[in-house]
């Protein structure tokens, strides 16, 4: 089999269940594992590299009001590969390139790739999605393994931070504007025995305003900003607590969110385990991505 995998959650799925050699095209974003890169892309960014936060959320919500797409695909490059299989998502036109495109350009090119769509809103649909990626490449006793290996070790955050007092957390998806988590990112944070201040498990991150942020009182801050890795979340929560927005007695953190928050696969549960290092430090153990700003 021939796969084209459109999503770096995918991506890294794909590898994890051994069907890494059946990949043959990828994201500009696949970066994990490294074999990744070796790939040829097929899709590309539309926004010019360099922005701030700031002029990333403004070209966003420009090109969504214009109804222009924020991923180029490569039609030559997706021709040549020759692909039995496409996976692709519908689930936000911000993080990758939407299944109607794909569909569209596989019309054009007169390509018959089995188009398969992953949707997860939920981290009990992330771990779905494993299965049904298993199924779709022949790797299902591979894939149950793998998510009773997450399970068990969900369970084993959720053991060790029972009956203890449930700080309350805000994890934030972006900065500047900042935006409430969503999706699974509300129920890691209950999982890693937090209380979630702001934003609801299973539905859209949300822009809300300083004002919002300081209303829901959170004990504790965790810059989550979606693609940025650990330094660059590390910088950017520099710049809210220098900007005085939030109280001085709140924590403030900063996480790999590029690899263990933003994208829905397996390493999700890598983020619950550091979220809970932050808010049980007592009871599990501090992790490498994730550190204190203040």
């Amino acid at each position: 089999m021939r796969i084209v995998s459109l999503l770096p959650s995918t991506t890294e799925i794909l590898f994890d269940l051994g069907a890494g050699d059946q990949v043959v095209g990828v994201t500009f974003e696949c970066d994990h594992p490294a074999a990744a890169r070796t790939r040829t892309v097929v899709s590309t960014s539309a926004m010019p590299e360099g922005l701030s936060p700031q002029e990333i959320d403004a070209f966003v919500a420009e090109a969504m009001r214009r109804g222009e797409d924020l991923y180029h695909l490569d039609e030559g490059a997706l021709s040549g590969l020759d692909a039995d299989l496409v996976v692709t998502q519908d689930l936000c036109a911000v993080c990758a390139v939407d299944v109607s495109v794909v569909d569209d350009a596989l019309a054009h090119l007169g390509c018959t790739a089995e188009v398969l769509t992953i949707d997860p809103h939920t981290l009990d649909e992330v771990l779905v999605s494993v299965g049904t990626l298993g199924a779709a490449t022949g790797t299902e006793a591979r894939a149950a393994e793998l998510v009773a290996s997450l399970r068990s070790r969900l369970d084993e955050v959720v053991r060790r931070t029972a009956d203890r007092p449930r700080p309350r957390v805000l994890v934030l998806e972006w900065t500047d504007p900042p935006f409430a988590p969503g999706h699974w990112v509300p129920e890691m944070a209950r999982l890693a025995g937090g209380e979630n201040v702001l934003g609801t498990a299973g539905e859209k991150s949300f822009r809300v305003t300083w004002d919002d942020v300081r209303a829901a009182a959170p004990e504790v801050v965790v810059c989550a900003p979606c693609g940025y890795g650990l330094d660059a979340s590390r910088s950017l929560a520099e710049t809210v607590v220098a900007s005085g927005e939030l109280p001085e007695q709140v924590q403030v953190w900063a996480v790999d969110a590029n690899a263990s928050f933003a994208r829905p696969g397996p390493r999700l549960v890598d983020g619950v385990e550091a979220l809970a290092g932050i808010l049980h430090p007592d009871v599990v153990r501090a992790s490498p991505i994730a550190v204190r700003v203040s």
